[in-house]
């Protein structure tokens, strides 16, 4: 009789390596995708307006493709399963103080550096909130900077984008919490974080206010999609069967439906197919090698997708409101385009970079030993 598929053998402790020289496309990708949905909510649903390439993304990816409107969610699902397909095998490796050390390197540098020039922003009347308020309290800023802004009734939020990092960090603490699991029987893990997901929904669905905490509500929706490239990962390397991963994935599936049907998307009744349909890309173009994703514009985008999802919203509508009078509207988004990857390759450069280079020497890079030390060591031997 053969064991139960969470019993499997699996090599989890080896996380061998997957080859995916097609991240760098899915990124770009991914990029295009919110800078899309963030253009197009901005020129229809803000001022009313329009513009040729939203009528083409539109009869293509919305009414032809079935999509989300505005591609909502395209993008976020893109990154949020790109985060799960990468990181997963850091977790099995990385002891779990190294593992968030290295994450709180990649993100809350260029984070900190970006919640701060959101408020000096607002604080100078150039840009507004992203949630009903005209401006931020001290401690509304300072809970900003560690997310905790999003949580408030009503949510004061200096940087909308942002909220994705709950999600991520959400899900960075679940495979630090469920290490030995992904050691030990690795399907488990995406399959019990499914239950929790469904458990926390539940909780805002029937518990009444003031003791439910809606936010919570759109991360359990959204680590789904965190869950389906960790499932990926745990499949092409061989640790959790086809078995393993069609069970998982369903899960995931459950999490979703429970989710469009209780209300908590704002993306629309799309969501699971939009999912779905990101989910099939990300799994085509994963392993794709050619030139394209070796070519210079998608590297860097890549490269700077944090950046640029991190800033885009603080600069792109001044940009295009302070031109579209002067160049149309085919111009004005171009140079909205362009302004925001140059803010992008500067926070890059400028803290992205250099921060989590010195963050990994000073934690994370082994000390070398002083040679005093050897020379006792090799005496005591």
């Amino acid at each position: 009789m053969s064991r139960p598929f969470l019993n499997e053998p699996t090599r989890g402790a080896d996380a061998p390596r997957v080859e995916l020289p097609g991240v760098d496309v899915l990124r770009f990708v991914a990029v295009a995708a919110v800078l899309y949905s963030h253009i197009a909510f901005y020129l229809i649903d803000d001022l009313g307006t329009g513009w040729w390439g939203i009528d083409l993304v539109y009869e293509v990816f919305v009414a032809g493709a079935g999509l989300n409107q505005h591609l909502s969610s395209v993008g976020v699902s893109a990154f949020m399963m790109l985060t799960g397909l990468l990181i997963t095998r850091s977790a099995i490796r990385q002891d779990r103080g190294k593992f968030l050390i290295a994450r709180a390197a990649r993100l809350l540098p260029a984070f900190w550096v970006s919640i701060l020039a959101a408020i000096v922003l607002v604080r100078l009347g150039i840009n507004g909130m992203f949630s009903g308020h005209t401006t931020v309290s001290n401690s509304e800023a300072f809970l900003s900077f560690f997310l905790g802004a999003f949580f408030l009734k009503p949510q004061v939020i200096v940087l909308g984008v942002t909220w994705t990092l709950a999600a991520q960090i959400s899900f960075y603490l679940w495979c630090v919490a469920g290490r030995s699991l992904l050691r030990s029987a690795p399907v488990a893990v995406p399959m019990l974080g499914a239950v929790l997901c469904m458990l926390v929904l539940l909780y805002n669905l029937y518990v009444p206010e003031p003791y439910a905490v809606p936010f919570l509500s759109k991360i359990a929706s959204t680590l789904p999609t965190l869950f389906l490239g960790q499932i990926v990962y745990l499949g092409w390397a061989g640790l959790i069967s086809l078995r393993a991963v069609i069970v998982a994935l369903l899960t995931q599936v459950s999490v979703i439906v429970m989710a469009t049907d209780i209300h908590v998307y704002w993306a629309g009744s799309r969501y699971l197919w939009t999912v779905m349909v990101v989910f099939a890309v990300v799994v085509l173009v994963a392993r794709y090698d050619g030139r394209f994703a070796r070519s210079g514009l998608v590297v860097w985008v890549a490269t700077r997708s944090y950046c640029i999802y991190l800033t885009h919203t603080l600069v792109m509508y001044r940009i295009y409101e302070n031109t579209v009078g002067t160049v149309g509207t085919t111009a004005a988004v171009a140079l909205l385009v362009l302004g925001c990857g140059l803010v992008a390759e500067v926070l890059y450069r400028s803290v992205e970079v250099p921060a989590a280079r010195w963050i990994k020497n000073r934690w994370l890079t082994p000390k070398p030993v002083a040679a005093e030390e050897r020379a006792a060591a090799m005496t005591r031997a």
